[in-house]
């Protein structure tokens, strides 16, 4: 019998946090390995285990897998959270990639000064509200059924729920002109391996702090760390 996938990331969100969602999701248990000092990182590089020099790593199945998108799908495809067919595949990777795309901007946040932060926070409001959310909240009011793709539960559903909180978080009444996705929240959020996930003492990590921005820059030793997490 397999063991648990382990995961080797920070302390913290990043990149990683889709995948932590997407385990969670298919009632997947996993372990990480938190890295925390330059030398767990440069081991993993002379080991050969980054393929090509980044984290997020996810040792599953017998494989040292990188590329967060890689990671996803293989853990998707899995685990039937990944359409029953090519064209429901298509639709679930263009849904993914617009959440993608939202929650990059909120993964920069962290590692950006004041004055920064504060252009940022406008960007995220506006993208979110003008750009990602109204094509999400069409797509559930067109078909009217509970989920993105195939009227059935998936990897998209699971980056949609994701990626309304991470936005929530920075603006609590986003989806105040979406009921769509309001009432899409409340539904994905009741699902029992989704609810287990948001409650206290789970593997879901908390807003980043300064001590994980700190701890990602000590580690990669670099000052703007964004693309390698």
């Amino acid at each position: 019998m397999a063991g648990k996938p382990k995961l080797y990331y920070f302390d913290g969100r990043g990149k990683m946090e889709p995948i932590r969602w997407l385990l969670a999701a298919a009632g997947v248990e996993f372990e990480e390995e938190l890295l925390e000092t330059r030398e767990q990182y440069e081991k993993l590089l002379q080991d050969g285990d980054l393929l090509f020099q980044q984290v997020p790593m996810v040792e599953i199945d017998g494989m040292k897998m990188v590329q967060t998108r890689a990671i996803l799908r293989y853990i998707a495809a899995k685990h039937n959270l990944y359409g029953k067919d090519l064209k429901e595949q298509a639709l679930i990777d263009m849904y993914v990639e617009g959440t993608t795309d939202l929650m990059g901007l909120i993964l920069m946040y962290p590692f950006l000064s004041p004055e920064d932060k504060e252009k940022q926070l406008a960007t995220i409001i506006d993208k979110a509200t003008k750009r990602y959310f109204p094509v999400y909240e069409k797509v559930l009011k067109d078909h009217g059924q509970d989920f993105l793709v195939g009227n059935q539960f998936s990897w998209a559903d699971v980056h949609l729920i994701e990626s309304i909180l991470m936005v929530e978080e920075k603006s609590c009444d986003v989806l105040s002109e979406f009921p769509q996705l309001q009432a899409f929240k409340a539904r994905i959020s009741n699902i029992p391996n989704i609810k287990k996930f948001l409650e206290p003492g789970s593997q879901r990590k908390p807003v980043p702090d300064d001590k994980y921005v700190e701890t990602v820059r000590r580690v990669l030793q670099a000052y703007y760390v964004v693309k390698a997490t």
